[in-house]
């Protein structure tokens, strides 16, 4: 039988209860929760956010821009903070530059390839004693979407030049291309002018950078193993680089910018272009019924961009800074992320049980451009170590740039 005595004590129960809960809440994020929710609202602030600072390469800002908003809605939080992501595009090796020079300090670095992750190993290990990125060993450090450099071309200088699908003398063949006087005329075309073809600034670009490694691959004739002394110790090599490069007239900064004015001025300015497949299939259908047909080759052997998202081992980086960067990389990983990635974007995901060929994916709708699903029949090139690709970006600095 409840007494006066008895329910003043329940009400003082009740309220030292309440108010216990609202302290908590107060001090600590996690009992947030359970707080009477109209109090909640009312008195206590929202809990600082963990801010996930993020330089991002450009090719992947229109998936980033839609799964962002979704990871951040979802309620991730790091001890009752919720996790918000800042944005910046840069080139990416322009990113590897601001975190070395010290003008960024990001929480998260995504170039668009692993190459650029090995090159800032290297470099940071020399400039700093220790490297801010270990892709070896750290599960904050790992691709999430990939997409192979392509080349394409209009079909019928394809035809004439390399057939249906290039072979492992690819780039032999475009270097003697390029540098023909006679142009197109050697291919009895003489009404084509010259041969024409483009790529992006190496120092800019990262598509630029894996047109030349793969160059330089298929000059020496192998698909690992290249060393410095490949760059700067064979003459040969040296004058041949230079000659293909000396063909190209201008070096865009961005492969998105290269594509589209391919498209836009077709083969009177470029008979063909390296560019990654994602951004082929950005821009299929711009090309529809303009100058003839455009079409996706891939080259023999491949290499990958693979998007990766690093955090960044720094002290400038908090300890729940890093633990909200493997969140929000878990969550880049997961089907509904990946799914949009291929269906909306066209990035081959990193989830390999997400099948290619699906309602909706580019490589059915696509595929009479010749557009791929399956490459595993192709080689493809090993990245190499992180002094190789700065010894290659210094050379094309000094004597192309």
């Amino acid at each position: 039988m409840y007494t006066p005595r008895m329910n003043w004590i329940l009400l003082i129960l009740y309220g030292m209860i309440a108010l216990g809960v609202f302290v908590a809440a107060l001090l600590l994020p996690p009992f947030r929760a359970v707080a009477y929710a109209p109090v909640r609202e009312l008195l206590l602030p929202p809990p600082a956010p963990v801010t996930l600072n993020l330089l991002y390469s450009t090719e992947k800002e229109a998936w980033l821009s839609e799964v962002i908003p979704a990871f951040e809605q979802s309620g991730a939080s790091i001890n009752g903070h919720p996790i918000r992501v800042e944005l910046e595009k840069m080139g990416s090796w322009e990113i590897n530059a601001a975190v070395l020079d010290g003008t960024r300090k990001p929480v998260l670095i995504s170039p668009a390839s692993m190459l650029q992750i090995a090159a800032l190993q290297d470099a940071s290990t020399a400039q700093f004693g220790k490297s801010l990125v270990n892709p070896a060993n750290d599960p904050a450090c790992l691709p999430v979407v990939k997409t192979p450099l392509t080349l394409v071309a209009w079909k019928e200088r394809a035809d004439v030049l390399w057939g249906q699908q290039p072979g492992a003398s690819l780039w032999l063949n475009v270097h003697d291309a390029l540098v023909n006087p006679q142009g197109w005329a050697a291919y009895n075309h003489a009404d084509w002018g010259y041969v024409k073809f483009g790529h992006t600034d190496p120092l800019k670009s990262n598509s630029g950078f894996m047109t030349i490694l793969l160059m330089s691959y298929g000059y020496h004739g192998k698909t690992s193993g290249l060393s410095p002394a490949d760059i700067l110790s064979d003459a040969d090599f040296q004058a041949w680089f230079l000659e293909t490069e000396a063909s190209i007239g201008q070096f865009e900064y961005s492969t998105g910018p290269l594509m589209e004015k391919m498209i836009a001025y077709g083969p009177s300015t470029y008979d063909f272009v390296a560019v990654y497949e994602a951004t082929a299939i950005e821009q299929a259908e711009n090309a529809v019924g303009r100058y003839g047909e455009l079409r996706i080759y891939y080259p023999s052997p491949l290499l990958w961009s693979d998007h990766p998202f690093c955090a960044l081992q720094a002290d400038w980086v908090t300890p729940e800074q890093s633990q909200a960067a493997q969140i929000f990389i878990d969550y880049l990983l997961s089907q509904p992320a990946q799914q949009t990635a291929l269906l909306k974007y066209g990035f081959r995901p990193a989830d390999a049980s997400i099948p290619l060929e699906q309602p909706g994916s580019p490589f059915d709708r696509y595929a009479a451009n010749g557009f791929r699903a399956d490459l595993s029949g192709l080689p493809e090139v090993e990245i190499p170590a992180g002094n190789v690709l700065n010894t290659l970006r210094d050379f094309w600095s000094r004597n192309v740039r």
